[in-house]
């Protein structure tokens, strides 16, 4: 947090306190020194099983079933190792979804949220708010605004709310336009409108359906091999975005693009049949809209759009998950009328105060370009991948529909065992977690066992002691086959 005014005011004081920011300083040491007893994987306490099952027990109460990992953090860890309720210790390859990307017990995130808890105001909204929330903003459009035309950004506190906000920005300006194009196999979110917009028929069981949708094919290498070649598949696709607005004209308000495939596999796409589909959009004044809530942060640029060098065709984006907060970003020519956004809750002091950290983390730690840390890591995990399938080519058949064992970018990272078996896949991700590996799956046929590493925190040399025990896991799943 910054100083808000220029003149003296009491919260500006307890801010700039020399005596509570040493106290700030020592809490953070102290943590950092119990947290380094973390070092490596470890089983769970026999003395705590007890106890821990009793916790287990009371939250399937509540949810109304049981977790699908046993997985209750006891609030420490250590870099990339996390410390479970249970006294067990594990790679965190997961970090919730992608929330936790500067790891376990960094001083950084523990000083943030520390200096946050220096703020009385504990909850931001639209109505009471103190800077934090904007200075926030700031940084997000600062960084934005850089290869795109975006400029402002509306703060709220979920992906999917982020989604629905922009949702309503592109229906508001193309109104009374109603149609939504999206890819094949998307993930939008789980309100009852990104349900609809989600290419995923579990995740809209039961919802009635209001919202039209058109979907076009995302690109895979896979695929456009089946079609004669990367400019055959393009050409198709674009000329199925042209059928849907000859079939339907005026009436699509917007396309939301993944530019990388989260949920729907890791797939990454060419840069041209990204650039033409939203040509085809800007020459039928269809807005782009980005969807990098999942994408942000961990490709080879802080912004997927910068990778691809398509910031200039978008008009609205959305990003959330690291970044603790999520925005909903958009150009002065889609800026909406007043009371289109609005909510109660913008975020958590220490949101903002975390985000902040992130945004400059990510700034200046040299972790983009074709040489920056990230791909690094990523070439590690391909290497790592290709050498165990070597080592058990049992294990990593060919894929059907999946052009190889090992693919995504950055810090989004996927490999394809059991020749993409769903039951498989999920099977091998609870054993790599009894195993001390956190990851989990993504796909819709063929399946993906999937990692979202806490990268800014963690070595190359790491990746030999995730894949040791990695490899413990599937050896046990395909002994079990």
């Amino acid at each position: 947090m910054t100083q808000t005014t220029t003149g003296t005011t009491v919260g500006d004081q307890i801010l700039h306190d020399s005596k509570l920011n040493s106290m700030v300083d020592e809490m953070v040491e102290r943590i950092v020194e119990q947290s380094s007893q973390i070092t490596d994987v470890r089983e769970p306490n026999p003395e705590l099983k007890e106890s821990f099952q009793d916790l287990l027990d009371r939250c399937a109460a509540v949810k109304g079933r049981g977790l699908m990992y046993p997985s209750l953090g006891s609030g420490a860890g250590n870099g990339a190792l996390v410390e479970m309720a249970d006294g067990s210790v594990k790679w965190d390859m997961l970090t919730g979804i992608g929330v936790h990307f500067l790891g376990h017990g960094n001083p950084k995130v523990l000083k943030a949220q520390l200096i946050a808890g220096l703020n009385e105001t504990a909850k931001h909204g639209n109505l009471q708010t103190n800077f934090g929330a904007y200075e926030f903003g700031e940084r997000l459009i600062e960084h934005a605004s850089k290869g795109s035309n975006l400029k402002h950004a509306f703060l709220t506190t979920s992906g999917a709310m982020a989604n629905e906000s922009a949702i309503k920005v592109c229906y508001q300006k193309h109104a009374p336009a109603s149609r939504v194009l999206a890819f094949e196999h998307c993930f939008m979110g789980r309100s009852v409108t990104m349900c609809q917009l989600g290419d995923s028929a579990a995740g809209r069981q039961g919802v009635p359906l209001s919202t039209l949708v058109n979907y076009v094919p995302f690109y895979t290498e896979a695929a456009a091999e089946q079609m004669g070649g990367a400019n055959k598949f393009i050409d198709y696709a674009v000329g199925r975005l042209q059928r849907y607005i000859n079939r339907y004209p005026n009436q699509h308000a917007c396309f939301i693009f993944e530019l990388v495939q989260g949920e729907g596999g890791f797939n990454v796409a060419k840069r041209e049949f990204l650039k033409e589909l939203m040509e085809c959009c800007k020459a039928n004044e269809i807005a782009v809209w980005d969807d990098e809530i999942q994408t942000f942060g961990r490709t080879e640029e802080m912004f997927a759009y910068d990778m691809y060098g398509l910031g200039e065709y978008v008009d609205v984006l959305c990003v959330g998950k690291m970044t603790q907060a999520c925005a909903t970003m958009f150009t002065e020519e889609y800026n909406p009328q007043a009371g289109l956004l609005s909510g109660t809750f913008t975020g958590t002091t220490s949101d903002f105060t975390i985000g902040n950290a992130l945004i400059d983390e990510l700034a200046s730690g040299g972790y983009y370009g074709k040489d920056g840390k990230f791909a690094k890591h990523h070439a590690e995990f391909c290497k790592m991948t290709r050498a165990m399938a070597d080592k058990h080519p049992d294990w990593f058949p060919e894929v059907q529909g999946s052009h190889d064992i090992v693919c995504g970018v950055g810090g989004m990272m996927r490999m394809t065992p059991f020749g993409g078996d769903k039951a498989k896949i999920v099977r091998a991700c609870r054993v790599a977690y009894d195993e001390g590996v956190i990851c989990f799956y993504c796909g819709h046929g063929p399946f993906h066992l999937r990692m979202l590493p806490p990268l800014p925190v963690m070595k190359l040399e790491d990746w030999a002691r995730v894949f040791a025990r990695l490899e413990v896991a599937l050896g046990k799943v395909a002994s079990e086959v």
